[in-house]
């Protein structure tokens, strides 16, 4: 199950080798881990939840506006930790995750799907170490998953 950690915020950046590799103003911060069996549905079913939740106010202060609607960013960035398994022993357990091949194309594929609905799209680098500067709006953190509702009780 494609997995995604999603956050609302007025600024995000990476840092490579600490220097600035790509940014966002007001939008989104995509943290995303993909499993082993993903498939590009997947991928699209979690891009499109993303681009049209609506986790931003309105003119009432009611959380009803999309990061389209609000003609935000986002910055999406891979993170094969979301799938730690810790339910044995002290380490996380990184088997679930996609081999990097297959993963680096899925992650592609989920990055250009999101550029087809939103006009600032920015990214990570797959596989490399960085370092995430965000400023949380709310805050307000959504946990997704490709084949199970995490919003539902």
């Amino acid at each position: 199950m494609m997995r995604a950690v999603v956050q609302r915020v007025d600024k995000a950046e990476v840092h490579i080798g600490g220097r600035p590799f790509s940014a966002v103003e007001k939008g989104i911060l995509v943290f995303l881990g993909i499993e082993r069996g993903d498939q590009e549905t997947d991928a699209d079913y979690i891009s499109n939840k993303i681009m049209n939740m609506r986790i931003f106010e309105d003119e009432k202060g009611k959380m009803n506006l999309s990061v389209i609607d609000i003609k935000g960013g986002m910055l999406v960035v891979s993170q094969f930790t979301l799938l730690g398994d810790c339910r044995k022993g002290m380490r996380p357990s990184f088997t679930s995750a996609e081999a990097p091949e297959r993963a680096k194309m899925l992650y592609d594929h989920f990055i250009q799907r999101a550029k087809e609905g939103i006009h600032h799209v920015v990214q990570g680098e797959f596989q490399a170490m960085m370092s995430v500067h965000l400023v949380n709006n709310g805050p307000v953190t959504i946990l997704l998953d490709s084949r199970r509702n995490l919003c539902r009780p």
